[in-house]
């Protein structure tokens, strides 16, 4: 898949770029690229900020539904599995990790979880260690209200960019 960005993004692109070459270690103001297609726009966020801009959808992480699933994977039916997990954080609070959970499914994060947030910290990381290419992080938002994925390309400074969908 290739990108489509204009000379002006293309520029911005590089000097940010060269701004994480120039990194030392890991730091909080780092860059990230966040492109948004139908406003045809690109910005920097530092990746210290980027949870707050990009929200990922960490409701199935509840430890009501952790446990919820980890009690249904040993065997228990699911009754018996919601009423242990009553038992152990209360119902009002097990329902509400459920319905915060399916209100998250319908409205859609466009595939942006926890687990995506934490590995591209996780593989920015990497790329700062010694003996490694620098790959800035690049995340192409899905158009508003759309079943789309968000998806994360990788701008190495000697290949072609690397991406994937946040699905």
């Amino acid at each position: 898949m290739s990108l489509r960005l204009t000379q002006r993004q293309l520029e911005q692109l590089a000097l940010w770029g060269t701004q994480l070459a120039q990194a030392q270690q890991w730091r909080g103001d780092l860059p990230v690229a966040l492109l948004e297609p139908s406003w045809l726009r690109l910005r920097r966020v530092p990746v210290e900020r980027l949870a707050g801009q990009l929200p990922p959808d960490g409701s199935e992480a509840a430890p009501e539904l952790v446990r919820y699933r980890q009690l249904r994977q040993a065997g228990l039916d699911d009754w018996s599995a919601q009423l242990q997990c009553w038992q152990e954080f209360g119902s009002a609070d097990f329902q509400q990790a459920q319905r915060h959970f399916w209100q998250r499914q319908e409205q859609g994060n466009h595939g942006w979880t926890l687990g995506h947030y934490l590995a591209l910290l996780q593989a920015y990381r990497r790329s700062l260690l010694p003996g490694r290419e620098r790959q800035l992080p690049l995340l192409v938002l899905a158009h508003p209200g759309s079943n789309e994925q968000h998806r994360l390309f990788w701008l190495p400074t000697s290949r072609e960019p690397i991406g994937h969908t946040c699905a």
